[in-house]
């Protein structure tokens, strides 16, 4: 039986990629957990390995094709002595829909959850559930990474089917959307004026796409303080002296990351990240640190921070932010965690705010430190270096006086920084 191909998604927000290169042709033979092709996504680079075992009959999509849809047949896997030309009018002509593509609308066969988590199928797999009537959320995957195969569903029995249930009201219309401005009506504006069109990648289309939904859709507002930075700088370099000989060296923005680690368990109540209908409180202190990149920026993720000495996240994060600037992180790298940090200090910017990154309860915007006159315990002026920070905070995860509460257990850890090894 020929088996279309489909383009994957290769992390939760895909939705489209680049098919970058064909690491077979037409004519060779793969097998379980080889790798096809790889695929840009709109942020890395990855490796598409082949689910089920077969002759590779006929590439679709050819390589260093741009926005090809997820679900898109890409190519045609056959058995020894089969014809791809079979399945080839399907996936050239996608408009004529096939009864087994007019049954996607079904749960089982096209994109079946389970516990609110996609279940990850071969087509072919898909193909025989949906013949059968079996629900892949049922079936255990033994292909790579828990993938379900043609060898899992082909013995399967379908379970007795529930009494339908009768079809739910449907909901109310929605009121129209605000008609974006063209592309063209805006080009009309600037006519006999010299500019550059720039085709956005991606990574552009999808920060665009994220932060116009974090602004459209989450409640923000915002808290602001001032950290003392002279008690840290001075820990840090004697830190720094000490950990030469092992080639160790903190910055501030390590000691940053610890201090909001162990905010995170102080306040747990603000550990936390927004679910659509529902509040998840999280165990563990994963905290994202913005990283710029040319054309966008990644936020990796440090996962249980809050248990990782300063060197141990030291290290972490610039193996994280090398890897980020060359691309080379893999989804579960980058996506997750409840809290993030971006910091412009190194730029010389000293406040500004951050949109938070969703699902995420809290964003801690970091300025530079910068050396201020202010009026100490004794009444004096003294000269001491100031970092202003700013926490963009969804209200509705975080009211204020929790978010107040986290803001302060930051600055406290700032400010004694010897108490972060305690």
């Amino acid at each position: 039986m020929a088996t279309e191909i489909l383009m994957p998604a290769l992390s939760p927000t895909m939705e489209e990629g680049t098919l970058a290169k064909w690491l077979v042709k037409e004519g060779d033979t793969v097998s379980a957990g080889d790798i096809m092709a790889e695929i840009e996504t709109d942020k890395a680079t990855m490796e598409f390995e082949a689910v089920d075992e077969g002759i590779v009959g006929k590439i679709l999509i050819a390589a260093g094709t741009a926005g090809v849809k997820v679900n898109t047949p890409i190519a045609i896997l056959v058995e020894e002595g089969e014809d791809a030309s079979t399945a080839a009018p399907a996936a050239a002509a996608p408009a004529a829909v096939s009864a087994p593509v007019a049954a996607a609308a079904s749960p089982a066969p096209a994109a079946p959850k389970a516990d609110g988590q996609r279940v990850f199928a071969s087509p072919l797999a898909r193909r025989i559930a949906a013949e059968k009537g079996l629900d892949l959320a049922t079936v255990k995957g033994s292909g790579p990474h828990g993938r379900i195969v043609k060898a899992d569903v082909e013995g399967v029995s379908a379970a007795p089917k529930a009494a339908a249930q009768a079809a739910p009201a449907p909901a109310a219309a929605a009121p129209p959307a605000a008609p974006a401005v063209s592309a063209s009506t805006i080009a009309k504006l600037y006519e006999g004026r010299s500019y550059t069109e720039v085709t956005l990648d991606g990574m552009r289309k999808t920060i665009a796409a994220r932060l116009t939904e974090a602004k459209q859709t989450i409640p923000h507002f915002y808290l602001r303080r001032e950290v003392r930075l002279d008690a840290l700088m001075a820990f840090r370099g004697d830190l720094n002296r000490k950990l030469e000989s092992r080639g160790v060296k903190l910055s501030v923005n390590d000691f940053i990351i610890k201090a909001c680690a162990l905010a995170l368990q102080a306040v747990p109540d603000a550990n936390a990240v927004w679910a659509g209908d529902r509040v998840l409180k999280m165990k563990a202190s994963d905290v994202a640190v913005a990283v710029a990149i040319e054309g966008g920026l990644f936020t990796p993720v440090l996962q249980d921070a809050e248990g990782k000495s300063l060197s141990k996240l030291s290290s972490e994060m610039k193996d994280l932010a090398k890897r980020a600037r060359d691309r080379k992180l893999t989804p579960h790298e980058y996506q997750g965690g409840s809290f993030a940090i971006s910091n412009l200090g190194m730029f010389g910017i000293e406040n500004f705010d951050a949109v938070i990154n969703p699902p995420h309860g809290a964003i801690l915007a970091v300025g530079a430190g910068v050396k201020k006159p202010i009026v100490n315990a004794a009444g004096e002026i003294e000269v001491a270096t100031m970092m202003s920070m700013t926490l963009s905070v969804d209200h509705r995860v975080i009211d204020g006086a929790l978010g107040a509460q986290l803001l302060s257990a930051i600055v406290e850890n700032l400010e004694n920084p010897v108490a972060m090894l305690a």
